[in-house]
């Protein structure tokens, strides 16, 4: 009893330690998908670009995180308001070329304090954002903490977005529909949770 206590509790430990660490542990690993939440079904999202900052970051299987660039190695920055939520990804999906999607894993934007960059964080999807983005279809999961404790307004579900708080819905499309400059990113509709889960389950990888 007390060997298996001590296993159990290094165990927890190196899952603690390991959350903090910016490498291929956070690609993709193997129990991603759903966690236990009580507020229901949740998903772990992977944070890339901390809500607040206009630094473009991005997670790659071989380098870990770092900056996109430009042209000629030139960090890239986006020339407009800063991200208005934690930008990251879905570990364990890919929007799959060859089915519509972009080749990149499915896009969250969890509405909460700015939260570090490798930061993974389980995250209840409220909303879906369809947007064009140079000819394709580029979805956008719009989420809350799972733990209500951290989220920043009272939201759990699309009603509350767009009913209860539809200013907040609304600095969301705008964000989106500019981040990139005029007219380089069209809307398409707006869709629920549970349509924004039919998403995460269509893109699964594993």
């Amino acid at each position: 009893m007390r060997q298996f206590l001590l296993f159990s509790i290094f165990s927890l430990l190196m899952t603690f330690s390991s959350c903090g660490e910016k490498d291929s542990q956070l690609d993709r690993p193997s129990d991603p998908y759903a966690v236990a939440s009580t507020e229901g079904d949740a998903l772990n999202v992977i944070v890339e670009i901390p809500a607040g900052t206009n630094q473009k970051i991005e997670f790659a299987q071989k380098t870990g995180f770092a900056s996109d660039t430009l042209n000629g190695g030139r960090a890239r920055v986006i020339n407009f308001l800063p991200y208005p939520g934690n930008y990251g990804f879905v570990p364990s999906t890919l929007m799959d070329r060859a089915r519509g999607g972009d080749g990149d894993p499915l896009d969250v934007l969890v509405l909460s304090e700015s939260l570090e960059t490798g930061t993974k964080i389980a995250a209840k999807p409220i909303a879906a954002l369809l947007l064009r983005d140079r000819g394709e279809i580029d979805t956008k999961i719009i989420a809350v903490p799972a733990d209500s404790s951290l989220r920043v307004f009272d939201v759990g579900n699309f009603l509350d977005l767009a009913l209860e708080n539809d200013a907040a819905r609304s600095i969301i499309e705008t964000w989106f529909l500019n981040y990139k400059g005029p007219k380089q990113v069209e809307l398409i509709r707006w869709e629920d949770e549970s349509y924004a889960w039919r998403e995460v389950r269509k893109w699964k990888t594993d």
